[in-house]
């Protein structure tokens, strides 16, 4: 595999690890699952503060989401494999975005 390639999944591993991490932490904290519909409290500052959480949380919502509507509602397959892609640019994203800001900090060489 090229240097590229290797960094390109460990990025994408990186943000789902975050992904997850931040997810299980706040549902350990509130005692109730995260999802988007933490951006329909209306204008207050709980939903500001949603959104920097929900841009890091989502490939996790997301694919917890996806998995759980093919299981009970029976979707169809394409719609998970598209679900299960958006999931993982977005992982990749914000990997990337992780890994840039280390190394901006001097956490990584």
């Amino acid at each position: 595999m090229s240097p590229e390639a290797i960094q390109s999944l460990m990025s994408l591993l990186l943000g789902f690890t975050l992904a997850g991490a931040l997810a299980s932490g706040y549902q350990a904290l509130a005692q109730r699952p995260a999802g988007f519909g933490l951006l329909q409290q209306g204008v207050a500052p709980q939903s500001l503060a949603a959104v920097p959480f929900l841009v890091f949380a989502a490939p996790f919502i997301i694919m917890r989401n996806t998995l759980r509507g093919r299981r009970i509602e029976s979707r169809r397959v394409e719609f998970v494999m598209m679900a299960t892609v958006l999931a993982g640019v977005w992982s990749m994203m914000s990997g990337t975005f992780v890994v840039m800001s280390l190394r901006a900090v001097g956490l990584l060489a």
